[in-house]
């Protein structure tokens, strides 16, 4: 699974200590011999573990076991586990413990929406706190999800805010958006039952539900359910694991989400040895 590159990582660790570890140099610990266990406090799938073995090399230190991004954890299992001096495993400590703690949280709620999706994709939103794509990526990866899109560039999402600078049909602006790009799924955002209706007719693709109740969705899938090339139907805004079993039922092709994107950070704990 890909990981943030040392050049991001550098600068991590530098954001956090600028200048060195004004505590530890002061206290004139840091060439004593250490060891690091980081171990999940509660049940997690955990990500960002290999991000966070690189930072305690980055710092000098050296990574002796860790587990994978995308294992599930209870708690009390080890995760990681470092070596090096005091001073080392002090510049990478929280840097790394932050990452992972944060990178947890959207995988273990990407892995719990996909488990209660029974076989239906869970595909996650481009709405990632700026900054972190690469991260939040890896961590919808690592949860079992996929990206519903990763940016503006390579799909096609007709919104209401674009339709409102068109004056054509429906079935005008699908036939055109074949055209400019044929390689494309047209995916349409649509809000009540009658929108979908007429996107279905002009031939989209991908209809996305926006904040559609379950039984909104169900009365949907009957009113496009004869058309022969019926679109897919994706259930959009507000999905969540206590409900996505709720849209699966209802007739949902695809469930998108960004509630990953918000899941507090899972807790890992961590423990010096003296060695």
């Amino acid at each position: 699974m890909p990981t943030l590159g040392d050049e991001e990582l550098y600068r991590l660790l530098q954001d956090d200590a600028p200048c060195g570890d004004l505590t530890t140099e002061s206290l004139v610990i840091g060439t004593a011999a250490a060891r690091l266990d980081c171990s999940a406090r509660g049940a997690m799938v955990v990500c960002g573990v290999e991000e966070a073995a690189r930072l305690f090399e980055l710092a000098g230190a050296r990574t002796i076991w860790r587990v994978d991004s995308g294992s599930a954890l209870d708690a009390g299992e080890r995760l990681l586990v470092a070596e090096g001096t005091a001073a080392q495993l002090h510049r990478a400590w929280k840097t790394a413990q932050t990452l992972v703690e944060w990178a947890s949280g959207i995988s273990t709620v990407a892995a719990a929406i996909v488990a209660q999706a029974g076989g239906v994709a869970v595909a996650c939103t481009r709405k990632n706190v700026p900054g972190t794509k690469a991260l939040s990526v890896k961590a919808v990866k690592a949860g079992g999800a996929v990206m519903h899109r990763l940016g503006l560039s390579e799909t096609l999402l007709v919104f209401a805010e674009h339709r409102l600078f068109l004056d054509e049909a429906p079935v005008l602006t699908v036939a055109r958006l074949h055209r400019n790009q044929p390689e494309k799924k047209i995916v349409v955002e649509v809000s009540d039952v009658a929108e979908a209706q007429l996107w279905a007719q002009a031939g989209a693709d991908v209809l996305q539900l926006e904040k559609f109740s379950p039984a909104a969705l169900g009365e949907c899938r009957a009113a496009i359910g004869a058309l022969p090339d019926r679109p897919l139907l994706a259930a959009a805004g507000g999905v969540r694991a206590d409900n996505a079993a709720a849209y699966v039922a209802a007739g949902a092709d695809l469930l998108v989400t960004s509630a990953p994107f918000t899941a507090p950070p899972r807790d890992v704990q961590v423990d010096f040895i003296r060695r």
